[in-house]
């Protein structure tokens, strides 16, 4: 297994159905979702960046802009592989916090030279913002570019990619609606 140095934080959605930006929400002692991910990763990574369409926030943190016009996580990870010259990345979406060292522990410990891609599958279905992404998926991704196609879950079956079989959703939730983040909130506070 070779040692993983980079993840990437994805935080570049349009939180429509949570109503305000989520990645610039409070939670647990953190003044933002994106802190509180960043510090989580800052254990386990040495270099953590932030993938979004812009720069947003407001505390010292690397962001790779996206470099085209559409707003989707391929489009994220086009971007991030454009800029960085990393082999391979860790990305995280930034509303599941609950993710934590042992997901990502076993994740990586999947990491097998004959995969494009490693990420989690829980009972409720693939988890493609929770895994491990290496560069030989790019001409796949530029491919699905072209033609429109944004679904990370079709890249998925096109490239070579390990599931990694998780038997509970609840470290998977994901915060879309405020409800949802109300429910972490009181979570984390009870953990």
């Amino acid at each position: 297994m070779r040692e993983v140095t980079t993840a990437v934080i994805f935080a570049g959605g349009r939180s429509s159905r949570m109503g305000e930006d989520k990645a610039l929400l409070p939670f647990a002692n953190y003044p933002t979702l994106t802190e509180f991910q960043l510090d989580k990763l800052r254990t386990l990574f040495d270099e953590v960046y932030i993938s979004a369409k812009e720069n947003k926030f407001d505390f010292d943190c690397r962001v790779i802009q996206d470099n085209y016009q559409e707003s989707s996580p391929l489009v994220g990870l086009i971007s991030v592989f454009e800029t960085l010259q990393a082999e391979e990345i860790f990305i995280l979406s930034v509303d599941a916090p609950f993710v934590g060292k042992e997901i990502i522990e076993k994740l990586l410990e999947q990491n097998e030279s004959q995969f494009d891609v490693i990420v989690a599958q829980s009972p409720s279905g693939v988890q493609p913002l929770c895994g491990l992404y290496k560069r030989s998926v790019l001409p796949l991704a530029y491919t699905q570019l072209e033609k429109g196609n944004h679904r990370l879950g079709d890249l998925l079956r096109l490239a070579n990619t390990h599931l990694v079989a998780f038997n509970e959703d609840g470290p998977f939730t994901n915060l879309n609606h405020p409800e949802e983040y109300q429910q972490a909130l009181k979570r984390f506070k009870n953990h």
